[in-house]
């Protein structure tokens, strides 16, 4: 099987190389969610760094150095302080999540990240997958990703463009200190992570993200969406487990131990984290917020939906705006999905409202979510009635419409997952190739093309493109599935499986507030899923400013964590 003989090679690297340490994960026991009350933490607002200055009343560029730490962090009332890694402009500052940076629609945002991480990590990393580690063996290689963002391939954040504190050892991509982001692209919301290979999933776990807004006041203060710092808030969402002693709790033993020591195919944790507190309680008042909701989490799927029936206003998905506002009960959210919400609280007939959860996990077919993961936090409501003067309008933003007539090119994508004689994943593949791979996916500059992305797996994939946007068309469902996988498992050629003699089942159309431009689209299992992909500006049309041709490239994957680190996830280069 292609790989194999990599991860024996890796396997024996480990076991003489690493004579690995017992992890600080392995002391207490693991605790039981149902010890920590619920909503007894008020919900933070973080910290707020702007990614522009202002000279003589004008926004200009602005330089930042943002540090990754590491500290102990405070998820709930009644559990001991955590070890985790924060982002932050000090060791003292830096938080769980991140510090919101806050930019401009075409002023430049420049940020060094500095990686001052200990040599060990607080979680177990597995490397009998493929993985970044140094030479020296020490030092907790880092990456830093801007998920949404439009920007030239050297500040992209490449999985193998690791480094380690004090740029000490890079990977083989690495390529300058100083990240130049462009937020040339229209306003919206994006989020900053860890992408290092192998270790995005323990990167993240352990705390290393955070949320990037690009505002263009020309362009929203006309909508009058609720926008000042009081009412328009991110929500970051993810889930952890906890041992007694506060520190986070990771698996340690792999489903296929014998091959993987460490790798488990999905994390979920039974604590629901919001701006990192558990559970945590917001008190608002009686009119309309407008919440960035990011699900940060490694694996979980979330159904945010309120009991009382008090429902969403839907205004953008990931990175972009819809045309219209769509009034919705509840929304489904993939890892790293983000759902830019208003919530009217003057519609609640109550002093207080949950919102709750009750997505499966692993999504659709797994557990049913349970008392501790199916809440997420409490509103507490003021009685009275204010005066509000933000509105939903009738229309926000209109991008020029998908032109299926401008497709240069209709690729087949599909997505495998590979399991060991006890049938348990091993790993998973995206065109039955690892990531070092030869390039397949090399779309021109400028291009739009269509892509057919065919999920072979019993997981719902939230798909990620770097650089592109896309507008998912529709799905359809793989009749005689097994006959069409057995053929794809020997031939990984579409075409030649005859595709359309199989994607012949039940349609499913694309959700109202899901028809816009996103960077990430929920693939479903035993589906083919048709997007429209454009490789430039929506608002405009419009090239780059750099050159996205240049090294080292892109990439594309799920972004279920676990499994892009073992290796749902391919190389992507552009040409002219």
């Amino acid at each position: 099987m292609v790989g194999m003989e990599r991860i024996l090679v890796l396997q024996i690297i480990y076991l003489v190389l690493v004579g690995l340490e017992v992890f600080a994960w392995a002391g207490d026991g693991l605790l039981n969610p149902s010890q920590l009350e619920m909503f007894v933490d008020e919900l933070p607002d973080m910290p707020k760094i702007k990614g522009y200055d202002v000279v003589n009343g004008f926004p200009v560029p602005n330089s930042l150095q943002i540090g990754m730490f590491h500290k102990k962090w405070k998820f709930h009332r009644d559990l001991p302080p955590t070890p985790v890694f924060a982002f932050g402009l000090s060791r003292d500052t830096a938080t769980i999540p991140g510090p919101t940076i806050e930019t401009l629609h075409g002023i430049d945002t420049h940020i060094t990240w500095k990686n001052y991480l200990p040599s060990k990590h607080i979680l177990p990393w597995d490397p009998t997958i493929p993985t970044a580690i140094p030479s020296t063996k020490k030092g907790i290689p880092t990456v830093v990703h801007l998920h949404g963002g439009i920007d030239e391939p050297k500040s992209d954040g490449l999985s193998t463009s690791w480094f380690t504190a004090k740029f000490r050892e890079r990977g083989p991509t690495w390529t300058n200190k100083k990240y130049h982001y462009h937020n040339f692209q229209h306003p919206g919301t994006l989020w900053y992570h860890d992408h290092a290979m192998g270790l995005t999933r323990v990167n993240l776990l352990a705390g290393l993200l955070g949320a990037y807004i690009i505002r263009d006041p020309n362009v929203e203060a006309p909508l009058r969406l609720p926008y000042d710092e009081e009412f328009d808030r991110p929500l970051v969402v993810f889930d952890r487990s906890f041992r007694t002693d506060g520190s986070i709790y990771m698996n340690s033993t792999g489903n296929n131990p014998s091959i993987h020591p460490h790798w488990r195919p999905e994390y979920f944790g039974d604590a629901i984290i919001v701006n990192g507190k558990a559970w945590p309680h917001m008190i608002v008042r009686r009119r309309k917020y407008r919440f960035r909701i990011i699900n940060a989490s490694n694996a979980r799927f979330f159904k945010f939906y309120f009991a009382s029936g008090l429902g969403f206003i839907h205004l953008a998905s990931d990175s972009a705006y819809n045309g219209r506002p769509v009034m919705v009960n509840n929304i489904l959210l993939a890892p790293s999905e983000i759902a830019d919400v208003v919530i009217d609280f003057s519609k609640s007939k109550s002093d207080s409202d949950i919102l709750a959860n009750d997505a499966s996990y692993p999504y659709p077919s797994g557990d049913p979510v349970n008392e501790a993961n199916s809440k997420i936090m409490k509103f507490i409501i003021k009685p009275h009635h204010e005066l509000d003067t933000s509105r939903i309008p009738s229309k926000l933003i209109n991008y020029p419409s998908p032109n299926l007539s401008s497709v240069s090119l209709t690729r087949y994508i599909a997505l495998y997952e590979y399991t060991s004689k006890i049938d348990q994943p091993v790993h998973l593949y995206i065109n039955g190739m690892p990531y070092e791979a030869p390039v397949t996916e090399t779309p021109k500059v400028g291009a739009t093309e269509i892509w057919n992305v065919i999920n072979l797996t019993e997981d719902n994939h939230p798909l990620h493109i770097h650089l592109g946007l896309f507008v998912a068309l529709d799905q359809t469902e793989l009749l005689n599935i097994d006959e069409f996988k057995e053929c794809m498992l020997k031939f990984n050629d579409a075409i030649k499986c005859h595709v359309g003699k199989y994607a012949r089942g039940k349609r499913i159309e694309v959700p109202a507030h899901e028809k816009g431009w996103k960077n990430v689209y929920k693939l479903m299992p035993g589906y083919v899923t048709r997007i429209l992909v454009r490789f430039s500006y929506i608002h405009s049309n419009e090239s780059y400013p750099f050159d996205a041709t240049a090294e080292p490239g892109y990439v594309y994957h799920c972004h279920i964590l676990d499994h892009e680190d073992n290796v749902m996830m391919r190389p992507l280069k552009f040409i002219k």
